[in-house]
């Protein structure tokens, strides 16, 4: 399988997304790429809460996601949207979803983030997702050409159970598209993207935002493609970028095998003396 990430600087106007992500897409496919991952929240970034919620359509009604299904059947790939904040229909928040979309424009499989980035940076940055998003609740794989993907976004990616179960559920490729700050993506991206494909016997393709985007925010980038024995063999420099590799999906199962982790859990006596599964 071949696959690609394309890093960007996502802005306000979906517009001017949109004719980035074309022309990556189109790039990447003149370039025999089966699956093109785009980052997290690559349709919009918008500047405040209220701007958002003013762009907000649920997925049904989302004249962007549709644009985004013509690009995917134009150039004869799937694409995984890493995430675009669409409207919750069972509530009154957002929900930032990964979608992934077939060659055939068809919508195949879809995930929400289920952990939210609610946090305050040393540097004074502050982050409160769960005041604004709905969190899912569901694991998400689905097959392409017979391999596993693995669905997941940004934060999940601090949660190693999330990924283990995801591999234990058949994924050979976890997608982690993302917007990591600049202070955490500096200190904590690689060593986390090549522990959860070690941790798996996996690989681990990560879509990143890159900049300072017209919001203020400072995304790190270095998009990522790291094998199963958790070396990188793809990372994209500075700015917009597109990286590709060939995935040798008989790694994974070898990786499994020669680290059999993924068989030798072991349930544990908590300190007050319940039993919690690792």
């Amino acid at each position: 399988m071949k696959i690609a990430c394309v890093q960007m600087t996502t802005g306000c106007d979906p517009t001017q997304n949109l004719a980035t992500i074309a022309a990556h897409v189109q790039m990447a496919a003149q370039a025999g790429v089966e699956i093109v991952a785009l980052p997290e929240t690559c349709t919009f970034m918008e500047k405040n809460r209220a701007s958002m919620q003013a762009r907000l359509e649920t997925q049904a009604d989302s004249q962007v996601l549709a644009a985004l299904q013509n690009i995917a059947k134009t150039n004869a790939v799937f694409i995984l949207v890493g995430s675009m904040i669409l409207a919750d229909e069972t509530s009154n928040k957002a929900v930032n979803r990964s979608v992934l979309i077939a060659p055939d424009g068809q919508v195949q499989a879809q995930y929400d983030k289920i952990h939210m980035f609610d946090v305050e940076l040393e540097d004074g940055e502050r982050h409160h997702e769960s005041a604004a998003y709905q969190a899912g609740d569901c694991l998400v794989t689905s097959e392409v050409n017979g391999v596993t993907l693995g669905l997941s976004i940004c934060y999940d990616l601090r949660f190693p159970n999330l990924y283990r179960r995801l591999a234990e559920a058949g994924a050979q490729v976890i997608l982690v598209p993302s917007a990591f700050t600049k202070q955490t993506g500096e200190a904590h991206w690689h060593i986390l993207l090549r522990a959860r494909a070690i941790e798996t016997g996996c690989f681990i393709v990560a879509s990143a935002q890159i900049g300072r985007h017209e919001n203020g925010r400072e995304t790190y980038g270095h998009s990522l493609i790291v094998n199963p024995w958790g070396r990188i063999i793809a990372e994209a420099e500075d700015g917009d970028a597109l990286i590709s590799a060939e995935l040798d999906l008989s790694l994974s199962a070898r990786a499994q095998r020669q680290i059999p982790a993924l068989e030798h859990g072991a349930v544990y006596a908590r300190p007050d003396g319940a039993p919690t599964q690792d």
